[in-house]
């Protein structure tokens, strides 16, 4: 063990015993750093888990990569583009992509004895990939939606419902407006809650058969295809990749085919989520500066108590460097201290709030009914690393202060 450590030992246990006037900047020091580094955990816990439940709420709704026709752009009356099988195989068939399904959209407006509201049908075939809405099912059962037969049945967001007055195993009717108005009526087979407003208030699900129907068009077209990814982080890759062998060629019918994927398509909703990143590092700047110079004040006032003890190392043939290491790694033992409880108060936190869920939010505005939670290994190891590494850097200055103390006078110092 070298001199530096074991007299940094001493003095961590000769401090944290109790007599000394520096206990309390000891105290405040290493509560500094522990709450700074919960506040951390916290914050980028909170952050993270509400970026992955809203980006998650808009690619259930969207998948991850969109095919439609290009002259559809910014309109839910869109135009059709054909999707056969074997456009269905060759883009299965990219090693990126997890799932691939059909879907065609229909504005319209449902209309009750006292009350209508605008809406979209989205219509869906057998490939759909239901686990989404599952998750989110608050009644009811999922349709077995089918691309050749009706069933009439429609799924319909727990807004909707409540808007209209509406309940599980009601029929509604609704209206769409070409050459002329279309009646179309549906029985609710389920009830989904998502909170994402902008999404709940607008779409039905039902058969990809129905909305076919509506729009007047062939079998095989339909208004896009949708795309799941297997590692979203590589999403601007195979939007690229796919968009190159698919953009701008010409269906049998003339239509025009288009690749985006949901950042494209959503560009508010995933700006705003970068946003947040800002908030993010500012916080950890904050809170590093905050326990950084609580932990240089009690350094200091350590000096200083000591300043005695330095005098006389210095006598004894100790150069500044070998005194300024020994106070260095003190100032670790507190810091260590300090960040063990931080971790435990911010995990104890993320455990308590994701399994009992105690703090709510209002849905209507945050998209999410309560402070999401999601923890991230990586994220917790830079934590931790880049708080040790902060707060010794920030005590080099500091501990210069020790190459001014002078032997003859420090041994009399009181």
């Amino acid at each position: 063990m070298s001199l530096s450590l074991f007299i940094a030992k001493r003095i961590y246990r000769d401090t944290d015993g109790g007599k000394q006037v520096s206990r309390p900047a000891v105290l405040i020091a290493m509560t500094g750093i522990a709450i700074g580094l919960a506040v951390m955990i916290i914050a980028v816990a909170v952050v993270i888990g509400f970026k992955n439940e809203v980006r998650n709420k808009v690619v259930g709704f969207g998948s991850h990569i969109q095919i439609s026709n290009f002259d559809a752009l910014r309109s839910y009356e869109t135009r059709p583009i054909v999707v056969g099988d074997s456009m269905l195989t060759a883009l299965a068939a990219y090693p990126q992509v997890a799932h691939v399904q059909r879907y065609s959209t229909k504005p319209g407006m449902i209309k009750t004895d006292d009350a209508f509201q605008g809406m979209v049908l989205k219509g869906v075939g057998a490939e759909f990939d239901a686990r989404f809405f599952r998750e989110h099912l608050l009644e009811g059962e999922i349709p077995v939606f089918n691309d050749s037969v009706s069933s009439n049945e429609v799924l319909i967001s727990k807004a909707l419902a409540t808007k209209l007055k509406l309940k599980l195993g009601d029929k509604i009717y609704t209206y769409y407006v070409q050459d002329d108005v279309r009646a179309r009526r549906f029985t609710i087979k389920g009830i989904y809650q998502t909170n994402f407003s902008e999404y709940d208030n607008l779409f039905l699900l039902t058969d990809l058969a129905v909305v076919n129907r509506l729009n007047g068009w062939q079998p095989e077209q339909v208004s896009g295809v949708e795309l799941q990814v297997r590692n979203y982080e590589q999403l601007e890759d195979i939007t690229y990749r796919i968009a190159t062998d698919t953009d701008n060629k010409a269906d049998a019918f003339g239509g025009v085919y288009f690749v985006q994927n949901i950042q494209q398509l959503h560009p508010q909703i995933f700006d705003w989520l970068n946003l947040l990143d800002l908030n993010v590092w500012v916080i950890l700047f904050l809170m590093i500066g905050v326990a950084g110079f609580t932990m240089i004040s009690g350094l200091l006032i350590i000096i200083i108590e000591r300043t005695q003890m330095i005098g006389i190392l210095k006598a004894l043939g100790a150069n500044n460097f070998t005194i300024r290491k020994t106070f260095l790694w003190f100032a670790v033992f507190l810091i260590g201290k300090g960040m063990l409880w931080g971790n435990l108060i911010g995990l104890a936190f993320c455990l308590i709030q994701s399994q009992l869920k105690l703090f709510k939010l209002n849905p209507e505005t945050y998209y999410v009914d309560r402070v999401p939670i999601s923890f991230n290994l990586w994220f917790f190891l830079f934590i931790n690393v880049g708080t040790l590494l902060a707060a010794v850097l920030m005590l080099l200055g500091p501990s210069f202060l020790i190459t001014k103390i002078r032997p003859a006078s420090s041994m009399r110092y009181e």
